[in-house]
């Protein structure tokens, strides 16, 4: 199967819808405080679902991770580690931000580092400078980042003209501008690792692409082996973090129904949210009840497989996108922040805003969608030029007739 970037924009829009929905069943949770609730949702999405699917849709999975070579995982959980910092903070981002704007700040600097460093590193960014369908990418590129300014420029907005009290109503009792902006950044120039974890596990992704070949499937998931490589490194982060917050915390008790805090609630606060007993029952007054509990796992188990899916879409549209597939970055990116806009809007968190804000939302979510055309295009006109230079070798090659 050839290069096929529209296709691929397509993957990349449902990766991207998947990681802005994520955060959606956290918001079933109760009585649970974050350290809880995040660990479940790693196990998901770090763990069980990456292997699982890989298991499923990849031949011989156990093989190609043991063939692979030893720098190529070294490098791919190393890159993972460090992105498992950016995604500890990036949930405080929201928590302060909300998700409109957590998501832009943190995930446009995840773009533009996590886009343009790999080219430069291995020096290829040279030939995208002097190719037109290079040139085109850059500028898709340069768009998405503009446009992430935009979003920017509508968070500072909002921030100067809702009230306190419209901010408690949209679950927005944290918003904090200043420190949601450090956080962010933190969060982002962080979270760009796990491109360069996916471009260390290359190795891997070949190995894959051979079995999945030699048994006549589709190499649409050769980098599904590469994903879960990376995530172990991610997992060992959070799972340190977690790990030290319910030993300081005294939460463990939690996981068999204790009752908690959750700081990272992004609802309305009412005695439905904050309080879950049964009257009649006096054992639930100090005890989350088992119902409750039960569906605690489930939305948190839920939000991490949601979670996992952006990536297993990524990785199928990564293998779409032709020779300069490192574009893939800004179009995962550019995809999620269209997607956290439009559940920005749906929970109405630009309610209250003057119309300049919501010109400036509506600006910023035009130029995302743009960017992702453009960049697609840019792969479009490279695989045109790539296939037709095969062509024009495979005739100047062919034996001159008798």
């Amino acid at each position: 199967m050839g290069p096929n970037p529209f296709l691929g924009v397509i993957f990349h829009w449902i990766g991207g819808f998947a990681s802005a929905t994520n955060f959606i069943p956290f918001r079933g949770i109760k009585r649970w405080s974050w350290e809880i609730y995040w660990l479940i949702q790693g196990i998901a999405a770090w763990l069980i679902a990456p292997i699982v699917l890989a298991g499923l849709l990849v031949p011989n999975l156990g093989s190609v991770l043991h063939r692979a070579p030893t720098s190529a995982i070294f490098y791919a959980v190393l890159f993972g580690a460090l992105w498992g910092l950016g995604g500890l903070t990036f949930g405080l981002a929201i928590r302060y931000l909300g998700i409109a704007l957590g998501y832009a700040i943190a995930l446009g600097l995840c773009t533009a580092f996590g886009t343009l460093i790999p080219p430069i590193y291995d020096g290829s960014i040279h030939t995208i400078l002097h190719e037109t369908s290079g040139q085109i990418i850059l500028l898709g590129i340069l768009v998405c980042i503009i446009a992430v300014a935009v979003n920017g420029a509508a968070g500072w907005s909002k921030e100067q003209e809702i009230t306190p009290e419209e901010k408690a109503e949209a679950g927005e009792t944290d918003y904090n501008f200043p420190k949601g902006i450090a956080v962010a950044i933190f969060a982002g120039v962080m979270s760009s690792f796990f491109a360069y974890g996916l471009k260390a596990g290359g190795p891997i992704g070949d190995l894959a692409k051979t079995e999945l070949l030699a048994h006549g499937r589709p190499d649409l998931f050769q980098n599904l082996p590469v994903l879960i490589v990376v995530l172990w490194g991610g997992f060992f982060t959070n799972f340190v973090w977690s790990a030290i917050l319910i030993f300081r915390n005294g939460s463990v008790r939690q996981f068999g129904g204790e009752p908690g805090q959750n700081p990272m609630r992004a609802t309305h606060a009412s005695g439905d949210t904050l309080v879950d007993f049964d009257p009649l029952d006096p054992s639930t007054y100090d005890r989350i009840a088992p119902r409750t509990l039960l569906a605690n796992y489930f939305f948190a188990a839920l939000a991490g497989v949601t979670w996992y899916f952006q990536f297993f879409f990524y990785s199928m549209g990564q293998t779409k996108m032709g020779k300069y597939d490192f574009s893939s970055w800004t179009l995962h990116m550019a995809s999620i922040i269209i997607f956290a806009t439009l559940w920005g809007l749906v929970l109405k968190e630009w309610r209250g805003t003057s119309r300049r804000t919501r010109v400036l939302v509506s600006t910023g979510l035009a130029l995302l969608i743009a960017s992702t055309l453009v960049v697609g295009y840019g792969n479009y006109l490279k695989a045109n030029e790539d296939a037709h230079a095969t062509q024009s070798a495979a005739v100047n090659t062919a034996p001159a007739p008798r």
